[in-house]
């Protein structure tokens, strides 16, 4: 397991290294110069503009920006926001817990209602439910999700008034932050009705967010069972007269879960790096958010900070599915 992990590991220096290429030069390429941003209307004399190219370092060439960028990156340094002033790194992890949780409650939405119905789906092949559930989950992976974030809105916070329209809790609240995770320190808080508030907030938000991995997990799971169900000691598990929940609950759905757990990891780490849009709709102050607006102000510390943070996330994310990978079949990590 060590060495399987290892190879896991030896992965992340060459694709630590693409990314940091991508990152920084990502913003670059945008149209717009982030001093002329940071002026204003007021504009900014050549003088001025001169002393603070220099000051951020856009006035050296492009190969020595990058070297100088890695190597402070090396050092644990992600630079200082142009918009903000405030280092990178606390500006993330500040905003990285609204992320995080906002992604949880959206991976947890999809997989309570992905993988049973994908197994239904599997286990009722051509029936009605099997039908309507493969076409719901085909539309929900359609559906753009800036359309469907609007229109949630419309009918259920503005013409039912069941649901808040943005934020993380209701305005009448006020605590101390102790976790960043809105749901917990809303609990921590003793104050009545937060935590419900909270919630309250999350409900539209995970529907939105959660949609596309519930498709795609849902879709998934039923192609996974459907694989299992029709090899031999399936057959032969049900010859001998075992329950029909206990073939498919245990036998079955055991080795069905490998390519699931796979779909399920990858989706956490997308919507980590994806809620963009999501964040954006609803007025969620998380790195989504923060990302938009910093690309706004073309504050490049920022976006290359973000994206590649963003993508550690992600790589970390894939390396703890590879290890739960070879957990539940420990013949994949010997074949590594």
């Amino acid at each position: 397991m060590f060495r399987f992990l290892l190879s896991r590991l030896a992965l992340i220096v060459p694709t630590f290294f693409g990314i940091t290429v991508i990152a920084f030069l990502f913003p670059r390429l945008l149209k717009g110069d982030p001093v002329l941003l940071l002026s204003g209307e007021r504009g900014v004399s050549p003088e001025r503009y001169a002393m603070l190219n220099e000051q951020f370092g856009f006035d050296r060439p492009l190969i020595v920006q990058y070297f100088d960028y890695v190597w402070h990156l090396l050092g644990g340094d992600f630079g200082t926001s142009i918009a903000t002033k405030s280092p990178v790194l606390h500006d993330f992890f500040a905003l990285f817990p609204a992320t995080v949780e906002l992604s949880l409650f959206a991976v947890t939405f999809a997989v309570i209602i992905g993988i049973p119905a994908g197994i239904i789906a599997a286990v009722k092949r051509g029936s009605l439910f099997d039908q309507g559930a493969m076409g719901i989950a085909l539309a929900g992976y359609s559906m753009p999700i800036f359309w469907w974030g609007l229109l949630l809105i419309v009918i259920f916070s503005t013409t039912l008034g069941w649901t808040p329209i943005d934020g993380r809790i209701g305005l009448r609240y006020f605590f101390d932050s102790v976790t960043g995770f809105m749901t917990i320190d809303a609990l921590i808080s003793g104050q009545r009705g937060a935590f419900s508030s909270a919630v309250s907030h999350l409900i539209l938000p995970t529907i939105v967010l959660g949609t596309i991995p519930l498709a795609v997990i849902a879709r998934q799971t039923r192609s996974a069972m459907l694989e299992v169900l029709s090899e031999d000691y399936i057959r032969t598990a049900r010859a001998k007269g075992l329950p029909p929940r206990r073939v498919i609950g245990v036998h079955a759905l055991r080795n069905a879960l490998i390519p699931v757990v796979t779909t399920i990891g990858l989706q956490t780490g997308l919507l980590l790096a994806g809620a963009i849009l999501t964040e954006h709709i609803f007025s969620w102050p998380g790195i989504g958010k923060w990302m938009l607006d910093s690309l706004s102000q073309r504050d490049y510390p920022a976006v290359q900070g973000g994206l590649i943070l963003i993508a550690l996330v992600v790589m970390v994310v894939n390396i703890i599915v590879d290890v739960l990978y070879g957990l539940i079949n420990p013949a994949i990590r010997y074949r590594s």
